[in-house]
């Protein structure tokens, strides 16, 4: 598994929220721009899959990209995450409820199968639930069948992912969860995926994070480096073992974004980083 894990990696995941009617078209710009991962949730009220299914349509067709050069990944959502534009039926089983999703949201990127299928967030926020156990238990069903190559959560805490290892005899291959400086920059959960192998995504590096992009240690590392602070961000990102991701409609931030791939920090510049929590 964690061959097949490596194989797929991207080195940046382009996600898709809040883009709305500008989706297909940025999609379209981030696979121009170079980028091979993206990221999406079959739920209607933050993310327009849909969309991202027309801007991968409109790369290959231009022949930027086939869809063997990318990284697909979606989520199933619980209802409580979502409006009333649902992916599958409300009075459904869970089970049930992940096969209707992920076949929506096959349709909607024009695909028979996605790189990565994550559930979207537990059920509770307290621990991992009965109701959990059986979403991932019908997600593995849905991997075991070709519709998903590996499987991955988000949204969680370390006590979440203590009690899935606890319950089920496989782990995820991805955590994916919003990482704040503030808190350590995820530290419990990260050294928990570093253990098992799992790889962390990170998102909102940015925007949960814009007074370190302030920051004087951060800004002296970017002036040394003739980089920008938000580049140094995903350095540091990087170095500690994320993947992370981005969100930025603007082009340039999306090239720039891309080339903080050729940045290397020392290690008195990544412990000075990670340093910044609160």
């Amino acid at each position: 598994m964690a061959d097949l894990v490596r194989s797929l990696l991207p080195e940046f995941l382009y996600g898709t929220a809040w883009k709305e009617d500008r989706t297909a078209a940025l999609v379209e710009l981030a696979l121009r721009c170079g980028f091979r991962g993206v990221d999406t949730a079959n739920q209607r009220r933050h993310y327009f899959e849909a969309g991202v299914g027309e801007g991968l349509a409109a790369a290959y067709r231009a022949g930027i990209v086939t869809r063997a050069d990318l990284f697909l990944q979606t989520k199933f959502t619980y209802r409580p995450g979502q409006d009333d534009r649902l992916p599958y039926d409300p009075a459904a089983r869970l089970s049930a409820q992940v096969a209707q999703s992920l076949a929506s949201s096959l349709g909607h990127l024009g695909t028979d199968y996605v790189d990565s299928f994550v559930l979207h967030g537990p059920a509770s926020g307290y621990g991992w639930a009965d109701a959990d156990a059986e979403v991932w238990d019908a997600m593995m069903k849905e991997r075991d069948a070709g519709r998903a190559r590996v499987l991955g959560v988000s949204n969680v805490s370390l006590r979440h992912l203590e009690q899935m290892v606890e319950v089920h005899a496989e782990a995820p291959a991805f955590v994916q969860n919003r990482c704040y400086a503030r808190l350590g920059w995820d530290r419990e959960v990260r050294a928990f995926c570093n253990e098992r192998k799992i790889i962390y995504q990170g998102f909102s590096l940015l925007t949960a994070n814009k007074d370190v992009l302030r920051h004087p240690v951060v800004t002296e590392i970017a002036a040394r480096a003739g980089a920008t602070p938000a580049q140094i961000v995903f350095a540091f990102a990087r170095a500690v073992g994320m993947l992370p991701l981005t969100g930025t409609s603007d082009a340039e931030h999306m090239r720039q974004d891309l080339d903080s791939r050729s940045i290397a920090l020392s290690e008195d510049a990544v412990g000075a980083i990670e340093g910044l929590a609160g």
